[in-house]
This record gives structure tokens, sequence and C-alpha cells, in this order.
């Protein structure tokens, strides 16, 4: 089946819903969702949902907002405390179980309230073969859609496809939630997701103001240690500037040993436990 095909197939099945809310996160696959939705179902019938947390970085938030905003759609900004719960804060390899679970029942909470009868996420077809995605199970114990996935369409059809209806978001990095920088085993807590956060940012800035523009950026809490990891050509040229180290821990990360290396997705799944 081709992309085409697919697009055809998402659209179809997205019209024969009476209204829909999507679980917005405000990346690529959710952003698809959620234009492909306003095309099928008109913006009426639509509702973006970004749940917010400590576990969502704030420039996330934003790019959420302006996405929505240049659909038109109404826009709910629902908080969530995926960190009280204590299966979420022990950041077991299920850790993403207890986020989704606790996010997607807030969000369908909101969604009946507003009168929408169904939810969807942005899970697409990748997603769906990859053995670290708790969450997806989640998801489907809850019902909620996945129209990506039960479409077919892979990562590289969502951005295809995302350029040719324009989109700013075909080109956007993944962007997964601050929790996924902390080792498993390591305590999940708002100042820890925090301090990634404020880490992030200030490398970034360091790197840009340095002439290293970075695509890719990981801050990764290992408990007693920071990796950066960031797009594997910076690499050397970061681990040189002097103020890399200490701006890392200034944000937060006291004393650590801080070390500098390739980025590499769902680099944490690869690791052992950590106890």
């Amino acid at each position: 089946m081709t992309t085409d095909d697919k697009i055809m197939v998402l659209l179809d099945r997205l019209s024969g819903l009476s209204s829909l809310a999507v679980a917005f996160s405000g990346g690529a696959d959710s952003a698809l969702v959620l234009a492909a939705a306003v095309r099928a179902l008109g913006t009426g019938r639509v509702l973006a949902v970004t749940a917010v947390s400590d576990s969502l970085a704030a420039e996330e938030l934003e790019v959420a907002r302006r996405f929505a905003a240049s659909l038109g759609v109404r826009h709910l900004l629902p908080r969530t405390a995926e960190t009280a719960d204590p299966g979420y804060r022990a950041n077991g390899r299920d850790r993403c179980y207890f986020c989704k679970s606790e996010v997607l029942d807030v969000i369908n909470r909101v969604a009946a309230e507003h009168g929408f009868a169904h939810t969807a996420t942005g899970t697409n077809a990748d997603d769906a073969v990859d053995p670290f995605r708790p969450g997806i199970r989640a998801a489907d114990e809850r019902g909620v859609l996945a129209p990506l996935r039960d479409a077919g369409l892979t990562k590289a059809e969502v951005r295809r496809t995302s350029k040719a209806w324009g989109l700013v978001t075909w080109d956007k990095p993944a962007a997964p939630c601050l929790a996924s920088r902390v080792a498993y085993g390591v305590e999940v807590t708002p100042a820890r997701l925090h301090r990634i956060e404020a880490a992030e940012r200030v490398v970034r800035d360091l790197l840009v103001r340095a002439g290293l523009p970075v695509t890719d950026l990981r801050v990764r809490d290992l408990g007693d240690r920071v990796r950066v990891e960031l797009d594997a050509g910076l690499v050397s040229r970061a681990a040189d500037l002097p103020g890399l180290a200490p701006a890392v821990r200034d944000a937060g990360f006291h004393g650590a040993r801080v070390d500098v290396a390739a980025f590499r997705s769902g680099a944490l799944n690869i690791e052992p436990l950590r106890s």
C-alpha cells in the first residue's frame, strides 16, 4: 500500500467518527493526527488536549500552543500528576505505562466533559513494533485510538505527508518526555525533571553561541553522573568547550561528572537497571 493509500484510509476512518479529542504533544505524529482530524471532521468536532506536567518541557508546550492555534482548533491544557504515582516515580522499565495511564485517564475525562466521543494518540506503525512501548498497552486498555498505526503509517511517511501538507512539524526532532532522560531505577522527581530541562536549555544556548547548532540533544541523568548526548559530528568540539560541564552542574547537577557522547535514540533502554 502506498503512502497516499494509507492517508486515504486514515482520513476515511477519521471521517466516520462523530468527534475526536487528540492527545497532542506537539510532535510530528500527534500533529499529523490533529491536522488529519481537522480535514476529516472540521475544527468544530476536533479538540486538542495537551497534558501539562513536570515531564513536559516548557518550549514543547509553546510549540503545541502555536500549532493548535494555526489550525483553529480548541486547545485544552489539563494538569496531570504522574509524579504522584509510586510506579512512575520508581522508574522501572514500565514507567511509561504509569505515565500514559495517568495522562490518558485525564485526557479521556476532559474529552468526555466537553462532549468528545473518542480520543486518539499519535502512535505510528513503527512505534507498534518497538519492544519498549508499555505506554501503548495503557492506551489500548483504555480504548484510545491510534489512527496512524491502524492505517500503517510509519514515521518516515508521517514526515513526508506532513511536509506535503505544509505542517511546520514535518522535520521536528523527536522530543520525548523529560523522564525518558532518567536512567531506569533512578527515582523520577520534579526536581530531577526540572534540572534536566534547565541543563538542556543552557547547553543548547552554549552550543549556539559557539557556532554549533544542535539537532538532537539529551541530558541523561544517570544518578551518579550526567551524559550529554548530541549530534555525532559535534561531540569532539562540544567536549572541548570549557563552559559545558560547569553549565550542566550549575543547572542543578552539582558536583556530578559530565560526559559527552553521540546521541542514541532510546539509549537508556539498553543500559542495566540501576538500583
